[in-house]
């Protein structure tokens, strides 16, 4: 159930007001309604997705108990990649599958050959994504020993069910947030009001600006034949604010629903327009994302503790698969291929520069600094228009109509 819904809002003050009236003695009592709570949300969508939400928590639940009991490396790696691979088998065929057999179908027909595997016409779980990246980060985490295994499988399916954030993120490490399920909380004013903030400013951000957006996007963008490149290039800008109202909005309200609760999720976007190159704004957009890809895809390819011409492809390796995880088509790729690109030529140019200007955080604001912020903005918002048409070709065709018609 989506939070900008009417229904939401009739039934969340219901469960606000139980979750604080059981008392904090009863801990275990406050996660079971929780993780019921939880469940009867997710399956208002549709009830069978629950059950590969289960299946998922299962997996990795019991995946993370039999590696921690193994000592041997290679059978302990070897068990790892099997329950990676078992976590991860659902997102793989419920969201790829028709991607993949579609496709290989259209090489295939290229050659003259015509063969192709049955379509699914089922629909695709929702926030699988989300909760897949979640659980199988678990997994991996007990395996490379950066977190204790957890031995409570109710407070397990309750990190990775958790109804605030299971839909649409942040995506939460199981030491940040699987520690909160444990101790007792005590409701706080002040936190009560925070979270109202967030949560009031983030449906601003996603019923008011993104959603009133949208309908200006849409409208060109439906139909860009019809319009000039300076209103293509317009409606491109548009849905790079767009696309940032609805994303950071849509956290915000997590994290405003889960403080309320008395939980902390982290911070997913940090004023990424503001960054004056690629590699920042990665830090400071979807940076729960950014963290897992890193931490799981990355840094395991090696990162940067390999030869230049490896780290490069390590970070294009990294940013395909962050292309595939938005989305089950070409367009996705080829947004995750730019962003890629993008961040090698920074790395190539700058060099020591950018690693410095990383590590000192925040800078001062220049004029040299300004127009790197413009030009970061432009790229992303190029970027962009890949991931908002649905073909590569009517992306082709918005990019050259704002390049050669942009005063029709």
């Amino acid at each position: 159930m989506v939070f900008n819904s009417f229904n939401f809002w009739l039934i969340f003050p219901f469960i606000f007001v139980i979750y604080w009236a059981i008392p904090a003695k009863y801990n275990k009592a406050r996660n079971l309604f929780l993780l019921a709570v939880s469940y009867l949300l997710y399956m208002n969508w549709k009830p069978s997705f629950a059950i590969v939400l289960m299946g998922v928590t299962a997996i990795c639940y019991g995946g993370g108990k039999v590696i921690e009991k193994k000592q041997d490396g290679s059978r302990r790696a070897a068990l790892c990649w099997c329950f990676a691979i078992l976590g991860l088998l659902p997102l793989l065929v419920f969201k790829y599958y028709n991607f993949l057999n579609d496709s290989l179908t259209s090489i295939l027909e290229s050659l003259g050959l015509h063969w192709g595997l049955p379509g699914l016409n089922w629909a695709i779980p929702i926030g699988i994504s989300f909760f897949t990246f979640q659980a199988v980060g678990y997994l991996l985490d007990v395996y490379k020993k950066r977190v204790p295994v957890e031995n409570n499988f109710l407070d397990f399916a309750l990190f990775v069910s958790f109804f605030p954030q299971v839909t649409s993120g942040p995506i939460s490490t199981a030491n940040e947030l699987l520690p909160q399920f444990k101790i007792p909380h005590i409701f706080r004013y002040e936190q009560g009001r925070d979270g109202l903030k967030m949560l009031i400013w983030g449906m601003f951000l996603k019923l008011v600006l993104a959603d009133r957006i949208d309908i200006y996007v849409d409208t060109v963008y439906s139909n860009y034949v019809h319009y000039s490149g300076a209103v293509c290039f317009c409606a491109s800008i548009m849905y790079t604010l767009q696309i940032y109202c609805d994303f950071a909005g849509y956290s915000l309200m997590a994290i405003g629903i889960a403080k309320t609760l008395g939980f902390d999720l982290i911070n997913n976007f940090e004023r990424p327009y503001l960054a004056a190159s690629i590699t920042e704004f990665w830090r400071r957009w979807h940076i729960s994302l950014t963290r897992w890809l890193t931490t799981h895809v990355y840094i395991n390819l090696g990162g940067n503790r390999c030869s230049t011409i490896r780290q490069y492809v390590n970070i294009m390796i990294t940013f395909l698969v962050s292309g595939l995880w938005h989305g089950a088509n070409w367009t996705f790729v080829v947004w995750g291929a730019l962003h890629g690109l993008y961040q090698v030529v920074e790395k190539a140019l700058m060099g020591a520069k950018l690693k410095n200007e990383l590590k000192g955080g925040l800078h001062k604001f220049s004029f040299v600094r300004g127009f790197r912020i413009v030009a970061t903005f432009m790229l992303v918002s190029f970027a962009w228009i890949f991931f908002r048409m649905p073909t590569i070709d009517g992306a082709i065709d918005v990019i050259e109509k704002i390049f050669t018609d942009f005063c029709q």
